[in-house]
């Protein structure tokens, strides 16, 4: 499940690098003493950041155990966050240049921001957002074809889009983007 963040204040509890670690390890439930033993650290810090999280509605009660004259807590973290763009403090103006990478930027952050917020509430409604996901590699073997090439696929999606495009039915939106891809270092596929 995905959980959508748009509030600063939540998003600053969850960027300290323990608490990023401690949301990634309780993506499995545990306990402050089994965090503590992973993490080496003092049981007490591990709790402090814990009931921090917690209070934010970022980690939930599993269940409570009873162990040696204590109540053991065992936590999880309550869905992957998806932090809205916007909350980091990047104002993008209105670039409307499709070889800009801030275009690019604003569009993608726009999508994490409308796809993460119905999926949130499909997840409330008990329902499935359905979306579709694109993803392909083209090499260049010069910077000029890039721009034939997003000539050519424009042409080809309005195209295909011509042809499903139905009066009074429900919209979706396509985007398509480029970037060069990341170098991969050895061992990576």
């Amino acid at each position: 499940m995905l959980r959508y963040v748009e509030e600063p204040e939540k998003v600053r509890l969850a960027l300290s690098p323990i608490r990023r670690r401690l949301l990634e390890l309780l993506r499995e439930p545990a306990s402050a003493t089994q965090l503590a033993a992973a993490l080496d650290l003092p049981r007490q810090r591990v709790n402090y950041h814990l009931r921090e999280l917690e209070k934010a509605g970022l980690v939930e009660l599993v269940e409570e155990r009873q162990r040696r004259g204590f109540t053991e807590r065992i936590l999880r973290a309550s869905a992957s966050l998806v932090v809205d763009p916007g909350v980091m403090g990047h104002a993008f103006t209105e670039i409307q240049d499709q070889y800009a990478a801030e275009h690019l930027v604003e569009v993608a952050a726009g999508t994490v921001r409308d796809v993460a917020r119905m999926q949130n509430a499909a997840d409330a409604d008990g329902k499935r957002l359905l979306t579709f996901t694109l993803e392909a590699e083209v090499r260049f073997a010069e910077p000029g074809e890039v721009h034939r090439f997003t000539d050519a696929l424009t042409a080809a999606v309005q195209q295909v889009v011509e042809q499903f495009d139905s009066e009074g039915g429900r919209p979706y939106r396509l985007i398509a983007g480029g970037h060069p891809a990341p170098r991969r270092t050895e061992g990576e596929s």
